[in-house]
């Protein structure tokens, strides 16, 4: 391989190895409009191999035609190794080259004395179309300090490359930049630009996580101490369960202090995927983009971001991952709840309580907000403004009290109330405590106590059983003629009328008569206002609304909207409280394995939302001109397709249990395009905001693109994400799981994923046109290849990698974001990555069949993902041995000489 390093007079020097697999590219540097071509001495002439170098002419040294260029040829055999024998050096000008025939020269190389000759260069001047009416994009190249323009340009292309474009700035970084030159079918040449970066997410959106980590788990905690006062037991739940919340804010601050202290870093290598101060990072983290050239078309690209499968490897995969400790745990947490005499409360009602609270939060500051926005209305007597907002204040509240009609809410009451001190039931205090046989009466004797969806059938409750909570959780009952009744366990969520009649419905009734107080009000003064003159006001709201002033509105409607205010505020604070109580029942029969999962539930969630982030960024930034892109977004959502290469047999199968539940709870997340403050980078960076049941990624645009937004998306609306995996494991371990192992896990994670994926693109059809989705040489129809899927999902067949191969070619036609992972992103990823992109360029721009295999290899060999594991390991060589690469499909298997044991 040719590499280079300029000196002030602009000296290259190249070094090159013996490897045939080069001639399948005409490589080009990415500087100046000037190739550089290597021909070996005679002794190596029979494989006559081409390489790929790149010269750079920093700013402060331009090139002119006087501006003199040395090559220095070195026998560089292994790339590894710091030693190389010396062949020759040439000297030319640029004006030369300029000047010359055919616009190339053939140099000869000479020996350090000048006088024996090495063998032969040739340097070829490169142009493609009027590059001079177009501006020239710059990237970094591994020199410090130094840019390397482009050496071919479209004028028609849409997309900007990332550093002369303002959006990436703040988002990506330090590029890695090859480019090459292959044969059509038809003996022209297209050119192919790879670009690597990565992603300042890798760190700011895992940061931010923990931030809101934190401050949910300390606003869990004031939740539980403004409970009240509880009875012993639940008393001593509660500061059980508050300390173990104490140790993971603690642990969690301590984290993203360590985060705080690196800086200038963009990527977790894989090196480090064990390390606990880095657990919540994704590992190595890269967005790769494909540009295509060919003569008389426009140009394309094609993005695919790269990173490690989201898992919890600093706590490992002895008992398995999130998947099985999530099933394991469900099952056992029923005795979880016996043992600590809680009420059994399914993951539905959990994620109901939250939900709650999360709405409450919202809502009821929403409700006061708008309940000032009316009485500002009502003071500048704005008969309009008045009608607009009392729409948004009636909207609020009505979502409010809906909320509220929930039969967890009530029962959660109850409950909370008879675990105050002193409590006695209500029925005990009515009916005297009977005989040896109380309970074992009729119905009526009894209060029905019935189960929610996820629970087991209500157990019955007697009336006459005594519930008195000022003794100990642990201490007995006393009833009837002196015999001991155990503490009884509830299994389901019990109804109680009398409670929920007389307390509970009350108090949410009043807030909708107090809605439709202001209602009448607001009518009756829009009435007046229309007619001029007083109106009698009607029978019905007499009491309420005759013993005001007429004349100004604000002090009519001011007495009805601070009691709407009251009634809001006194409902959302018993429903958080009740909900606060559902969740401590909850911690309490989780200790300790529910706080160890939700631990290990955090660290995956913050690797795959970083990734998802970035790909939703890079996505973005290229559909920004794609008004059919645009439409898709905000109507519809983006799939976003996850492919893994993981194996299901050892460790790898924990890792991707935890990648399905990472992957599953990024439905939880929303994408909020907002206008930037200024055109500042540190403006543009995005945002998170939310809690655990639900977040959303805030992505700000420069003020000039975010006016060119849809009104839909420029008006805030949540844009949807719909995230699918399906995974095919190519190893050797693999091949074990296959043979005498189990792949239902691969199995039912790629059919319920195919189940997601044709349920989006039957939304998609229905809301969109399909004239909005990009264009592809190859014809076949999506709903063909959904089928294919389809069968293939079903399909008994080993390393059935057509599986991966379909889901790409489908997400591309969706406009969807492409996400390849193995364990740490580099070296199945690097197969994967290779051969989809040699494959577009076979299937969508003609390369010759003749080329495919050798433009495969010399992008696995000299491409940027042989620069990613040099990054990662500082070795240039994939972590792959001959035994391992028996048992891949031959399309994943490197070509030789860039493989061997290291570490990974």
């Amino acid at each position: 391989m040719l590499t280079t390093c300029m000196t002030d007079w602009l000296t290259s020097l190249c070094k090159w190895r013996q490897a045939y697999h080069f001639s399948s590219s005409q490589p080009i540097s990415s500087t100046k409009k000037i190739q550089l071509q290597l021909r070996l001495p005679s002794m190596l002439a029979n494989k006559d191999p081409l390489f790929l170098t790149g010269v750079a002419f920093p700013s402060e040294y331009p090139a002119s035609p006087e501006t003199l260029v040395k090559l220095t040829v070195y026998d560089a055999k292994d790339k590894n190794q710091e030693s190389s024998s010396f062949l020759g050096s040439a000297t030319f000008s640029v004006g030369d080259l300029l000047r010359a025939k055919d616009e190339q020269l053939t140099l000869s190389l000479r020996s350090s004395d000048g006088v024996c000759a090495a063998g032969t260069v040739v340097v070829s001047r490169l142009k493609m179309g009027e590059m001079e009416e177009v501006d020239v994009d710059h990237i970094t190249t591994d020199i410090p300090s130094q840019k390397c323009p482009l050496v071919c340009e479209s004028a028609h292309h849409s997309c900007v490359d990332r550093e002369s474009n303002p959006l990436t700035g703040p988002v990506f970084r330090n590029p890695v930049c090859k480019v090459y030159r292959f044969q059509t079918v038809d003996s022209k040449w297209m050119f192919v630009r790879e670009q690597m970066e990565e992603c300042t997410l890798s760190f700011s959106i895992p940061k931010q996580l923990l931030s809101l980590y934190i401050q949910e788990d300390m606003s869990r905690v004031q939740d539980l101490r403004e409970l009240g006062d509880l009875s012993p037991h639940w008393d001593n739940l509660r500061k059980e369960v508050m300390t173990r919340y104490g140790g993971i804010i603690s642990s969690y601050q301590e984290t993203l202090a360590e985060l705080d202290k690196i800086t200038g870093h963009s990527f977790k290598p894989s090196c480090c995927k064990a390390q606990k101060s880095l657990e919540f990072i994704p590992i190595n983290l890269h967005t790769q983009r494909m540009r295509v050239t060919c003569p008389k078309k426009t140009d394309a690209f094609y993005d695919i971001v790269t990173v490690g499968a989201p898992a919890a490897h600093f706590q490992g995969f002895k008992c398995g991952g999130l998947q099985r400790l999530l099933s394991r745990y469900e099952a056992e947490k029923k005795s979880f709840s016996t043992a600590y005499q809680c009420i059994y409360y399914s993951p539905e009602h959990t994620a109901k309580a939250q939900e709650v609270l999360s709405t409450m939060s919202l809502l009821q500051p929403l409700i006061t907000s708008l309940a000032d926005q009316l009485l500002q209305a009502a003071h500048e007597h704005s008969s309009p403004g008045l009608r607009d907002a009392l729409k948004n204040l009636s909207d609020k509240t009505e979502q409010f009290v809906h909320t509220l009609k929930d039969e967890l809410v009530k029962s959660a009451l109850l409950a909370l109330h008879a675990a105050q001190p002193g409590f006695v039931s209500k029925n005990q205090k009515q009916t005297p405590v009977p005989g040896k046989h109380q309970g074992q009466g009729g119905d009526q004797n009894q209060s029905p106590v019935q189960g929610l969806p996820g629970h087991s059938p209500a157990a019955s409750v007697t009336e006459s059983t005594v519930v008195c909570n000022n003794v100990e959780g642990s201490q007995t009952m006393t009833g009837g003629e002196g015999g001991l009744l155990q503490p009884k366990h509830q299994d389901s969520i019990p109804h109680h009328k009398e409670y929920d009649e007389e307390e509970w419905d009350r108090v949410w009734a009043n807030v909708a008569k107090c809605l439709n107080c202001v209602i009448a009000m607001v009518d009756k003064l829009q009435e007046e206002d229309s007619s001029k003159q007083e109106s009698v006001p009607e029978q019905q709201l007499a009491d309420v609304i005759t013993s005001h002033n007429p004349g100004d509105w604000r002090e009519q409607l001011c007495p009805l909207v601070t009691r709407l205010k009251e009634c809001v505020m006194e409902v959302a604070e018993k429903a958080k409280r009740a909900m606060t109580f559902v969740l401590l029942q909850e911690a309490a029969c989780s200790i300790p394995q529910g706080f160890l999962l939700q631990q290990r539930r955090d660290v995956v969630f913050s690797q795959a939302l970083a990734a998802l982030a970035c790909g939703f960024v890079m996505r973005l930034y290229a559909g920004m001109q794609d008004k059919g892109f645009l439409r898709q977004l905000h109507l519809v959502g983006l799939v976003a397709q996850f492919e893994s290469l993981l194996s299901t047999y050892s460790e790898e199968i924990g890792m991707l249990e935890d990648m399905e539940v990472g992957i599953s709870d990024l439905q939880r997340v929303a994408f909020k395009i907002t206008e930037a403050k200024t055109d500042e980078l540190g403006d543009l960076q995005p945002l998170v905001c939310g809690r655990r049941d639900h977040f959303t990624v805030e992505v700000p645009l420069p003020q000039l693109v975010f006016q060119t937004l849809p009104e839909e998306i420029k008006e805030g609306k949540p844009l949807r994400v719909f995230p699918v995996l399906f995974n095919v494991g190519i190893n050797e371990q693999q091949t074990i799981a296959e043979r005498f192992g189990d792949i239902s896990l691969q199995e039912r994670i790629n059919q319920k994923n195919f189940e997601t994926l044709e349920a989006y693109y039957k939304s998609l059809s229905e809301k969109v046109p399909l004239e909005c989705l990009p264009c592809f040489q190859t014809q076949t129809d999506i709903k063909e290849l959904l089928e294919t899927l389809g069968q293939n999902v079903v399909t008994k067949k080993r390393k059935n990698v057509e599986i991966l191969w379909i889901a790409g070619t489908i997400c591309r036609r969706l406009n969807g974001i492409r996400f390849t992972s193995c364990k740490s992103a580099k070296d199945r990823t690097s197969m994967s990555v290779t051969l989809e992109q040699c494959a577009l360029l076979r299937d969508e721009h003609q390369l010759s069949k003749d080329f495919f295999v050798r433009a495969l290899d010399c992008m696995r060999r000299e491409g940027c993902r042989i620069e990613n594991v040099q990054k990662n390991i500082k070795c240039r060589k994939y972590a792959f041995n001959m035994l391992q690469l028996m048992a891949f499909p031959k399309c994943y298997r490197p070509p030789e000489g860039t493989y061997g044991k290291v570490d990974s």
